[in-house]
């Protein structure tokens, strides 16, 4: 069992070929369920094999094949590893959000906002399910009004669709999945899709034009966050994603894209391995 779900996870990640070209014109919700799917299927089917290897015990068989010691060890050491490097990030983002408790607190737009005392410029939402606005002073410094709400809005958007709050059981899966081939390319297009969704939201109530000039100066202005904590226009990105960011947004307007509930019930393939426990004798 444990053999063939690795064979399947590598073949599923290896079928994963990064968008380039005119995969860019591909819709939001098609390129974000395969890349949902190709990102979380694997690791899921891991680890519902190893609990079901664990229910299964030492002792008996399975379709004629003897259960014993060797890949009952495998299956807890996947689990233990899964489990403490979890808690190490839970960890780390509990401390970042008591540093970000420090900082001063102002209300900015009818809303309270975290002041970073940086001369770059930097605007992000940063916890959980009900993260922080955290803006550096000098994005205050440097940006008109107009351009400052635009970035607002495009940070609200993220706290709308629970950005923080998802990205981070995400962000659990790619450091647990580092071993499976194009996990890094993968989360770089669920980031860009991530950044795409909120700019079509902040749209709605901006200007498109001032918007695309404020993803352009904060790019270009980078600052360090933890990637899984937190959700920012300004996060680092390629200059084919930059493109394809500006011109969604001058080019290719959207309504803000809802995805429909019925869209995940791929993932109870995830839970096939579990059905194995009742050949088990």
């Amino acid at each position: 069992m444990i053999l063939v779900v690795t064979f399947c996870a590598f073949g599923l990640r290896w079928s994963w070929s990064t968008p380039t070209g005119t995969d860019f014109l591909t819709s939001w919700s098609q390129r974000w369920q395969r890349s949902l799917i190709l990102f979380l299927l694997p690791p899921l089917l891991a680890i519902a094999t190893a609990i079901s290897v664990i229910l299964m015990g030492t002792q008996g068989q399975m379709i004629g094949l003897p259960a014993g010691w060797f890949s009952y060890a495998i299956a807890w050491g996947f689990l233990i590893y899964n489990f403490f490097l979890l808690v190490q990030l839970i960890v780390t983002g509990w401390r970042s959000l008591h540093k970000i408790n420090t900082y001063a607190q102002v209300e900015l737009g009818g809303q309270s906002v975290r002041i970073l005392e940086l001369p770059t410029m930097f605007a992000a939402q940063i916890g959980f399910w009900q993260p922080q606005l955290v803006v550096s002073r000098g994005l205050l410094e440097n940006l008109d009004a107009a351009h400052l709400k635009a970035v607002i809005q495009h940070e609200q958007a993220h706290l709308h669709y629970r950005d923080t709050f998802w990205f981070f059981w995400l962000g659990c899966i790619r450091q647990v999945t580092f071993w499976l081939p194009n996990t890094q390319a993968i989360w770089e297009e669920l980031l860009i899709l991530r950044e795409l969704r909120a700019d079509r939201w902040a749209a709605q109530s901006v200007d498109t034009l001032l918007l695309a000039e404020s993803i352009l100066w904060l790019v270009s202005d980078k600052t360090d966050s933890t990637e899984i904590f937190s959700a920012a226009l300004s996060r680092w990105t390629t200059r084919d994603r930059l493109e394809e960011r500006i011109e969604a947004l001058l080019n290719q307007p959207e309504s803000p894209v809802q995805i429909p509930s019925w869209s995940f019930a791929w993932l109870f393939l995830a839970f096939l391995p579990l059905i194995s426990v009742y050949f088990h004798s």
